[in-house]
């Protein structure tokens, strides 16, 4: 069979390949045209430079969100849904969420979580200012949540790290790290992000209370 020919979304997916095997840092212009079989030059017809690449990959993995917004639901339920499916697609691609969350996009790809976000908060009630810090507010948890799901942050909850035992802390230096050192070795990320979202809910609910 004919090789596929060279395209811009076939170079994007060989770099999504590329970052959830080995990392972002992995990725070259040099290193995608290696894996593609074709001449580095070649790339660049195609894409102009790495950052439009790793813009490319954002674009393609925010794409793939499947939003199941209901305009008539409650704002509550409309903002749980949003954040779940972003948790869901980042379950796909752990490594390329961690290149979504660090471009700044303007694409509709990348601006259309933004409005429908925006949306349902200004639909509830929320003024713009304060809509824009709401969701400032949920971005910060979300891409905190997922971060520490993929272990880049600590989770408290050291199940990677056989070498670290939470029950060994001295219990008079460490009272309640040594009491807690059961509920602190175990660690559930969905029930975990489902609490933390449902806390964030609750007390956005309240502010807004405060702005009507």
């Amino acid at each position: 069979m004919p090789a596929e020919p060279l395209s811009r979304p076939r170079i994007v997916a060989a770099a999504i390949d590329l970052i959830e095997r080995e990392g972002a840092d992995a990725v070259s212009m040099r290193r995608i045209a290696a894996d593609l079989g074709v001449g580095v030059m070649s790339l660049y017809n195609h894409v102009p430079s790495k950052s439009a690449l790793l813009d490319g990959v954002a674009e393609a993995v925010l794409s793939q969100i499947e939003f199941t917004d209901d305009p008539d639901a409650e704002w509550t339920d409309r903002v749980r849904m949003q954040a779940r499916a972003f948790r869901q697609i980042a379950h796909h691609y752990p490594r390329c969420t961690m290149v979504v969350v660090s471009r700044q996009l303007s694409s509709t790809a990348g601006l259309l979580p933004v409005e429908r976000a925006l949306s349902t908060l200004r639909d509830a009630g929320f003024g713009g200012r304060e809509a824009v810090r709401v969701l400032r507010v949920f971005i910060a948890y979300i891409v905190g949540s997922l971060l520490r799901e993929v272990g880049v942050t600590p989770t408290f909850a050291p199940v990677h790290r056989p070498d670290i035992a939470v029950a060994d802390a001295d219990p008079l230096l460490f009272p309640q790290v040594s009491g807690l050192a059961g509920p602190l070795a175990d660690c559930d990320h969905e029930a975990e992000f489902e609490f933390g979202l449902e806390m964030l809910i609750q007390a956005i609910a309240v502010q807004l209370k405060l702005y009507g």
